[in-house]
């Protein structure tokens, strides 16, 4: 069976983002913390291939360690958003038309009222800008995602004869959704699950362009965005690289997002052939 192009572009690109994250955990070319101030904003050159930033730092091993900060806060956050979500969402199937169902989905509502930068600013406010409130943040906002996505899907497959025959021999509902219903939505899940890790990179960076993410000496893509804009007409390097990265990133998860649709939707396979 032929794999979609866009899956295998966007996997390349994602999988040199994500080599580069796993590599900076043991090696980079210069330490994230180390400064040489004498070398500030130093060009591409010997030593530095992609330069320095305004504290000497090199631009390499910074691209390398944010790669590591943004992609574990994005995949912490979807990891949140699926494991409260998707019970979530499978529960209030089950019980459709019920109190139960109408609380669920109520308090999705709720959540929704407000964007991931308002619930960060609300929880940072109580604990403190950090990496970990910027993973809860984000995973709350990915709560009711996940929980509409697998309400929606699993609402298709509770009318189906098999259900039928799993009710009549004795199963509950619980049981149900987990040995009939979670399987045959979990392609649905798998692909709204790359699209919320692209979304989850992009509120990471945007969290932390505002100070409200990873803090320093930590890495980040929106940490670099934020310290670049002092020195976007002289050295415009220093937002180009850390931008152009968040966009290759995404670019890269949205394209997996889609050739995966298309991979595991039969009446989509169909239609390629």
């Amino acid at each position: 069976m032929r794999l979609p192009v866009q899956l295998l572009l966007g996997a390349l690109l994602f999988g040199l983002f994500l080599a580069a994250a796993l590599l900076s955990l043991v090696w980079t070319p210069h330490a994230v913390t180390q400064l040489d101030i004498a070398a500030k904003l130093a060009l591409p050159g010997h030593g530095h291939p992609l330069g320095t930033d305004h504290l000497g730092r090199d631009m390499v091993s910074m691209l390398m360690a944010g790669a590591r900060t943004s992609i574990a806060v994005a995949l912490l956050a979807v990891g949140i958003g699926i494991a409260l979500g998707v019970p979530l969402g499978l529960t209030a199937a089950a019980r459709r038309g019920s109190l139960l169902d109408e609380i669920i989905m109520r308090g999705n509502d709720l959540i929704f009222a407000f964007p991931s930068l308002v619930i960060a600013i609300l929880i940072t406010a109580v604990f403190g800008p950090s990496a970990v409130n910027a993973i809860l943040a984000i995973g709350i906002f990915n709560v009711p995602v996940f929980a509409r996505v697998a309400r929606g899907a699993a609402l298709t497959i509770w009318p189906r004869e098999f259900i039928l025959a799993a009710r009549v021999a004795g199963k509950g509902r619980a049981r149900i959704s987990a040995e009939h219903i979670l399987p045959n939505i979990a392609s649905l899940l798998v692909v709204q699950g790359t699209i919320q890790f692209s979304m989850g990179i992009l509120a990471e960076a945007g969290l932390s362009y505002v100070g409200l993410g990873a803090q320093p000496p930590t890495p980040s893509w929106g940490r670099m965005l934020a310290d670049a804009q002092t020195f976007i007409y002289a050295n415009p390097r220093l937002a180009v690289l850390p931008g152009l990265a968040i966009v290759l990133t995404v670019l890269g998860l949205n394209l997996m997002g889609d050739g995966l649709r298309d991979f595991l939707d039969p009446r989509l396979r169909r239609a390629v052939r």
